[in-house]
């Protein structure tokens, strides 16, 4: 339920053909600053390099007070609002929303997602049309600065990284003020309760209400 296969559709990403060479999304992080280096050489008229490394399509909106940081990649009708601080290796989709005050770093957001207020996403993946309500945050390094270990009920996964934050699979949504600590992996089409503190593994098509209180989503 945490591999890339279960959480991604990955035809809705730049990173696809990269993606695809990992079992497990954690482990793309390490390359995504080079990996935007080298897509940005080949993604034609489209796209503007606005400053070195920094490449935007040329249907992309980015305010005057937002910094893109190198290097990043902003997509097709992105929104890049006031405020919003790209601090690099940063491979934003098309039509995603990086808001007021929104942190990003060493992150890939696929296609339509949002982080539209005051969240802070680093050394995570965001899936397709996943959304990060506002204050929602990924804390990515633990308060002991140890390595990340990726808990799901009695298993635990090493991932060898002092720093990630998270995985959103597709369709996932965050509820506002909340914080997915370090190793949090959150399967496609669930919903995360406001004021969450999330932690481990949350099934796909599942709602996060607290800790030890996760339920199975039912047809309406």
């Amino acid at each position: 339920m945490y591999t890339i296969k279960d959480l991604y559709d990955l035809d809705h990403t730049l990173a696809k053909d990269y993606l695809l060479q990992f079992t497990y999304p954690w482990e793309a992080l390490k390359g995504i600053k080079d990996l935007i280096i080298e897509l940005g050489k080949n993604l034609g008229d489209d796209y503007t390099e606005v400053s070195e490394n920094v490449w935007v399509h040329k249907d992309a909106k980015v305010f005057p007070s937002a910094y893109l940081g190198a290097p990043c990649i902003i997509g097709a009708r992105t929104e890049v609002r006031h405020g919003a601080f790209i601090r690099g290796s940063a491979l934003v989709g098309e039509d995603c929303v990086v808001g007021n005050s929104v942190e990003l770093k060493n992150v890939i957001l696929f296609d339509h997602v949002q982080t539209p207020h005051y969240n802070y996403v680093g050394d995570s993946i965001l899936g397709y049309y996943s959304h990060m309500g506002a204050g929602s945050i990924t804390s990515n390094v633990k308060s002991d600065k140890k390595l990340v270990v990726v808990h799901n009920g009695t298993e635990n996964i090493e991932t060898g990284l002092k720093k990630f934050g998270a995985m959103l699979g597709d369709h996932v949504e965050v509820g506002c003020n909340s914080v997915c600590n370090p190793g949090t992996v959150i399967g496609r089409n669930s919903n995360v309760y406001p004021t969450s503190c999330v932690r481990g593994v949350v099934p796909e098509n599942s709602i996060f209400k607290n800790s030890g209180d996760i339920v199975e989503k039912t047809e309406i």
